[in-house]
């Protein structure tokens, strides 16, 4: 396997190709954006995701499906989710049968409430799909700091297999089984994390983002399993290791879009402030209907939900989770 092509060309995408074509493989990234692309190649660098970045001048770019799909061994969908049905009915037609698709996308699609790889599933008949997810900012990513992941697949023959193609000095890759909980987790902690930059934009500290945390991770853990998920899964890498990562750092978009929530921005306002995609406002919307659906108690998904789309005061809703009625800790994981 030599030619990789990533379908997508914001942060995480731009990344994991320098990443890839450190170990020698011929990368092309796609974006939706022809200017944008001509810009790309033209400065060496991702200025809007990823700036500061250089570039290497033999990774190639298009804005073309089909230029993408050609000759390619592997396909990595860094699209946001809810963009991925849009560009995959379109790429359908390009897709070379049998080609390998891993999802790096963390969300679950509106409406119908599906994982990342169940969306392309759709359009791929037959392609071996896996998704990759753990506590990994682009931006730390591409400066090659040490980084640790997990890839899953029910093929686990696939997963070993991009567990070599992917694995660097400083970027560690583990492998499971279970793809359900490995994307669950990578899409709900982002509700989570919105939810703890609200709480850094009310000024509250520690025992309040730790308290959130802890009782957020029950809440992913709890919706995952209805789901399918095994419960272990989400003290790895992909649950427990990303929720902290995106819940306490400067790069996560879904902690700094809320805590300018919290600082008194309306949800439009937060939107507007940045290019970037925080996946986590409309997994609020997936997520909360995916547990109505299931019959699961999301009670911080509920409070984020109302914040961000009812005008909910963050801090009334602070309020409304402290004084909910009283449990038993560990009976309440159930």
């Amino acid at each position: 396997m030599n030619r990789i092509s990533i379908i997508g060309d914001g942060a995480w995408g731009t990344a994991l190709a320098l990443l890839l074509h450190s170990k020698g493989y011929n990368m092309k990234i796609w974006g939706n954006f022809p200017e944008y692309i001509e810009e790309q190649r033209e400065k060496s660098e991702n200025y809007k995701f990823l700036p500061g970045i250089k570039i290497p001048r033999d990774i190639n770019y298009t804005a073309d499906l089909a230029d993408a799909a050609e000759r390619a061994e592997l396909f990595v969908c860094a699209v946001p989710t809810q963009f991925i049905r849009s560009v995959f009915e379109k790429f359908a037609p390009h897709y070379p049968k049998g080609v390998p698709v891993v999802s790096v996308a963390k969300g679950i699609e509106q409406k119908t409430l599906k994982r990342c790889t169940e969306v392309l599933a759709e359009f791929l008949k037959g392609a071996p799909l896996a998704a990759l997810s753990g506590p990994s900012h682009a931006e730390e990513v591409a400066r090659k700091v040490p980084t640790a992941v997990v890839v899953a697949s029910k093929n686990c023959q696939l997963s070993r297999s991009l567990q070599d193609i992917f694995m660097t000095t400083f970027f560690r890759v583990y492998t499971q089984e279970d793809i359900i909980g490995v994307e669950l987790g990578g899409a709900l902690k982002n509700v989570v994390a919105l939810a703890a930059g609200m709480c850094d934009g009310l000024g509250y500290g520690d025992n309040t983002k730790s308290t959130l945390l802890t009782r957020g991770l029950v809440e992913i853990s709890r919706l995952g399993v209805a789901a399918g998920a095994e419960r272990l899964t989400f003290t790895g890498l992909s649950g427990i290791g990303d929720l902290i990562t995106t819940s306490f750092s400067r790069h996560s978009r879904n902690r700094s879009l809320g805590e300018k929530i919290g600082q008194g921005m309306s949800l439009r306002q937060a939107m507007e402030s940045t290019e970037k995609v925080a996946e986590g406002v409309w997994t609020t919307v997936s997520s909360r209907e995916l547990a109505r659906k299931l019959g699961v108690a999301v009670p911080i998904t509920d409070e984020a939900h109302k914040v961000l789309f009812e005008e909910k005061d963050p801090h009334h809703a602070v309020v409304d989770l402290m004084t909910r009625s009283k449990k038993q800790e560990i009976e309440d994981l159930e």
